[in-house]
Parts: structure tokens; sequence; C-alpha cells
């Protein structure tokens, strides 16, 4: 008879992490259906999220790093977003080649729209758990990254 591995926190998170990957892609599904109106894909309404965190216009390369995604990839994505007039490049006084990404009024518009739809949306996906669960869940990714992070930097 073969007894059954003990659990310790590495084969804890490596289930975390196959049931990450599986919530991803329905997050990325679900997000990609709720916007479509819009003609938004999750990616560029992510990336439309990033620039207006940044609260100023930023290179592609500090939001691609805020976002933890590849600076080639958002590059691709903010020029999509660029020529369906969502946002506008700007001079960036400290580099020539890097230009700044802003939200134009028709982003901001879209953006606006979008937030509007995923309020109920996500109302209705936080169905069954209790803030408690949601903050519990909110720290655990907090370390998880801070980890990966200080990992990568290592490198």
């Amino acid at each position: 008879m073969v007894k059954p591995k003990k659990a310790t926190a590495g084969t804890a998170v490596t289930d975390l992490i196959l049931d990450l990957f599986q919530v991803n892609n329905r997050m990325l599904t679900a997000g990609d259906r709720l916007v479509a109106e819009l003609r938004l894909t999750s990616a560029r309404w992510q990336v439309l999220g990033a620039i207006v965190a940044a609260e100023r216009p930023q290179p592609v390369a500090w939001l691609a790093r805020d976002m933890g995604a590849n600076r080639q990839n958002v590059q691709r994505i903010v020029n999509d977003l660029e020529q369906e007039g969502l946002v506008a490049f700007q001079p960036n006084p400290h580099h020539r080649r890097a230009q700044l990404v802003d939200l134009s009024e028709r982003g901001r518009t879209v953006y606006d729209r979008a937030l509007k739809l995923q309020g109920p949306w996500a109302e209705s996906v936080a169905d069954g758990l209790t803030l408690k669960d949601i903050e519990t869940a909110r720290n655990v990714l907090k370390v998880l990254r801070s980890n990966l992070e200080a990992q990568a930097e290592g490198e």
C-alpha cells in the first residue's frame, strides 16, 4: 500500500498555481465577452486600466513593468489602441524614442463604459465569498507576487 505524501507548502502552492491558471483563462474569456460590445478584449482593457492607474502619461516600458507584462506585447496592444483612437502618444522630454502613452477622450469614455459593465459582473462573481475571504486571497497573491519578483531579481 502506497502512503499518501504529506502535504507541504510547496505541493499546496503548486495546486493553487494550477487553479490560478484555470481561473485566469476563464477570467480572460469572461472579460472578452463582457467588453466585446465596446470593441475591447481583456488585454486591451487591462492596458487601458494600466494607463489610468499610472495617473500621468508613461512610456510603454513602464506600463509593461507595472503590469508585469512583456514590453513587446504591451507595445503591440498600445499601437492597436492608438489606431482605434483610444490612446494618443505624446513626446517624452526625457527620452526621444520612448513616447508617453495617454488616454484619449474616446479612450476615457470606452474605459468608463467598461467599468460600468464590470461592476455588476464583479458582484455576481463574488457570490458566496465574504470580504474576509477576498482579503485573504489578495494577501496570499501579494506574497506570491513578491516572492516571484524577488526570485526574478536574483537571477
